[in-house]
């Protein structure tokens, strides 16, 4: 019997699903809602082999769009009847210490509750959607594959702030790292490629942003720590940040902790630097007008991704393979460029044109380059509907 697998991911006013066959891992149908909660939303279905469908269609909230768009699947017949779905899974986000991969309960409700000051604008719509798929869908199973479980095969030395042990061991103050599921497929896809690459920089550039080193297929250290804030610049979200200045903030500014904190998770990162919507592309029109702005951001991004290569390089002893995915990192050239500019002395030098024509999964290197770089598509919710069918068939065999 084929296993039906629902992805879900879910947005502070959106929710996206891709349902897969598990068989064949064939993607059935996918889409979403947008604007939850607001005007002009639009609802989108899009079938392999046919035109994407989509109209307008405001919900007042999630679970009034969960509920229309799981009898829709049905009325398409992409579904018998909602039996047919073997588990739900969800590319959750912060989960502390919990399992990688975990069946849903209360008690991971409410780890996930104790970590929504951590993500603010993933864990509480997650929390809710767990429920109302539990209501909606009695009986099957749900399955959090959390985005900071691959990062668990991070040594104790790089898991660790320099702060009291209670605060680790009690409150969970730690570097757990996040877009889990998408270095998870790097190295995966790089293994295919490329078997003998054994030490594998992945760097997942987009609206948020992270680099994983890789070895032997297992994560060794990544640049977010215990929030998604930190680490690179983000497109709207600090990024690393010296947390001694909420004191100046709070007296010179005459800004509470809360607000502050809601600058730093939504007004900041490259929206704030540069002047625009924090989107690369804004930003590298910008900089084709001269915008200074737009190109201090733009450096400032580059250079923190630099910086984390570097240490990554060090951690690895080098690197077989470098590997750019996410919107940015597949969509850019002119940020592949800048990142591996002058490295000839590491070993690592792009084809220019390669480069500057690859949109898609491609090599990109030059012939005298010893580390290979390639662009990849990255398909995280493939690999979270693995790991929910991983799960499940664990349970049957249990």
């Amino acid at each position: 019997m084929s296993i039906k697998i629902l992805v879900a991911n879910i947005g502070s006013t959106s929710f996206k699903f891709r349902l897969f066959e598990m068989e064949t891992e064939t993607e059935l149908v996918s889409g979403g809602a947008d604007r939850i909660g607001q005007d002009g939303g639009i609802l989108r279905f899009n079938r392999p082999g046919r035109n994407e469908e989509k109209q307008p269609q405001s919900y007042s909230n999630h679970g009034e769009a969960v509920r229309d768009i799981l009898q829709r699947l049905v009325a398409s017949t992409v579904l018998e009847s909602l039996g047919d779905l073997d588990a739900i899974a969800f590319k959750a986000v912060m989960g502390g210490d919990l399992p990688p991969v975990t069946k849903v309960t209360e008690e991971v409700l409410s780890q996930m509750e104790y970590f929504s000051p951590v993500a603010p604008a993933h864990n509480p719509p997650y929390v809710a959607a767990m429920r109302m798929f539990a209501e909606v869908l009695e009986g099957t199973l749900l399955v959090a594959a959390f985005d900071s479980g691959y990062h668990h095969t991070n040594p104790e030395r790089r898991r660790r702030y320099a702060i009291p042990a209670e605060w680790a061991d009690s409150y969970g103050v730690k570097r757990y790292g996040y877009h889990g599921a998408s270095h998870r497929y790097t190295a995966r896809r790089m293994r295919e490629l490329m078997p003998g690459a054994d030490r594998v920089i992945s760097m997942h550039l987009g609206g948020s942003s992270s680099i994983c080193a890789i070895k032997s297929g297992v994560s060794v250290a990544t640049s977010m720590g215990l929030s998604p804030q930190s680490g690179l610049p983000q497109s709207s979200r600090v990024g690393d940040f010296d947390p001694f200045a909420l004191d100046l903030l709070r007296r010179g500014a005459n800004l509470d902790t809360d607000e502050i904190l809601r600058i730093l998770g939504s007004k900041s990162g490259l929206q704030a630097l540069s002047g625009t919507s924090g989107d690369m592309r804004d930003i590298e029109d910008a900089m084709d007008r001269g915008s200074p702005a737009a190109i201090l951001a733009f450096d400032v991004y580059v250079t923190a991704i630099r910086d984390y290569l570097g240490a990554y390089l060090a951690e690895l002893g080098g690197a077989d393979a470098i590997a750019f995915t996410g919107g940015i990192g597949q969509k850019s050239d002119k940020v592949r460029k800048s990142v591996c500019r002058g490295l000839a002395f590491a070993g690592i030098a792009l084809d220019l044109e390669k480069n500057r024509s690859t949109r898609k999964e491609n090599r990109i290197d030059s012939e005298d380059s010893r580390t290979a770089v390639w662009v990849l598509e990255t398909n995280e919710e493939l690999i979270v509907a693995r790991q929910a069918a991983e799960l499940l068939n664990a349970s049957k065999r249990n």
